[in-house]
């Protein structure tokens, strides 16, 4: 039996790359994992990868996986998701934000300046990039609340910590929105801490996620040092099995680091 059997989850934007591999992480742990997202058919877009797909998988490496779409960006379809995991499951103990709507990799690391670039490009990223979380947290929180216990976990990026410098590629509503991210960790963790409800975000490795390898002339050689997705979770599952992960609510974790202090190793392969 895995460290998380008889755990529920629900992970946003799990159709591929950091979401795909997060969401197998906690299947390989044991968990039920509710995957969202659009893509419901792989091919039907530029990238491989569909909920089914990752459901799929997250059966196959030993949790139970299950398929919902949902557009995070209509409230009642987010809605509607936490009203099933509690009709089906009766209870949710770990939700991960992931879901972002972006413009390819070249957009995103392109280093145009922000009077450069679409304003719709702002909408995007704040609407499902951060206000989805919102919405999400908002939906599983009084889950959480009335077990007593439960984890948030809002993907964000070191370019939260970082920001800008002059070579920087980075598009400032990237970097923005992740920033916006962790204030919306933090603060949220201290309206649910008297409940027993974890919400740290974590900043995931550089990743061999579909997108950046579809894009290598974006990226060079650096992919040589990317790590696999299923590393960021790994971690993640790893942490959501500890006794006291709540006492780090409201920080926000270097998954490499994180890693390291929970003893899981670097993979090899895709």
């Amino acid at each position: 039996m895995g460290s998380l059997s008889g755990k529920v989850a629900v992970v946003t934007g799990a159709s591929r790359g950091l979401g795909k591999g997060i969401a197998l992480g906690l299947g390989e742990a044991g968990a039920t994992v509710y995957v969202t997202g659009r893509s419901t058919q792989d091919g039907g877009g530029a990238l491989p990868g569909s909920i089914g797909s990752t459901a799929a998988e997250v059966t196959r490496l030993g949790g139970r996986g299950i398929g919902v779409r949902c557009d995070h960006r209509v409230d009642a379809e987010v809605e509607a998701v936490f009203a099933r995991v509690a009709r089906e499951q009766g209870r949710l103990d770990i939700l991960v934000n992931n879901a972002i709507a972006t413009s390819e990799p070249r957009v995103l690391w392109s280093g145009q300046r922000f009077w450069q670039i679409p304003v719709t490009l702002w909408d995007d990223l704040m609407d499902v990039g951060l206000r989805s979380h919102y919405m999400a947290a908002r939906y599983a929180a009084p889950l959480m609340i009335e077990q007593g216990s439960g984890l948030v976990v809002n993907v964000a990026s070191h370019a939260a910590g970082t920001g800008k410098s002059p070579a920087s590629r980075t598009i400032v509503p990237y970097s923005v929105g992740k920033a916006a991210l962790h204030r919306l960790s933090a603060d949220m963790s201290v309206e649910l801490r008297e409940y027993g409800v974890t919400v740290v975000s974590v900043w995931p490795p550089a990743s061999r996620t579909e997108g950046m390898l579809a894009q290598p002339e974006v990226f060079g050689n650096l992919r040589g040092e990317w790590k696999a997705p299923l590393f960021t979770g790994r971690v993640v599952a790893a942490f959501a099995a500890r006794r006291d992960c709540h006492e780090r609510s409201g920080e926000a974790l270097v998954v490499e680091d994180l890693a390291e202090e929970l003893g899981i190793s670097d993979l090899e392969g895709p």
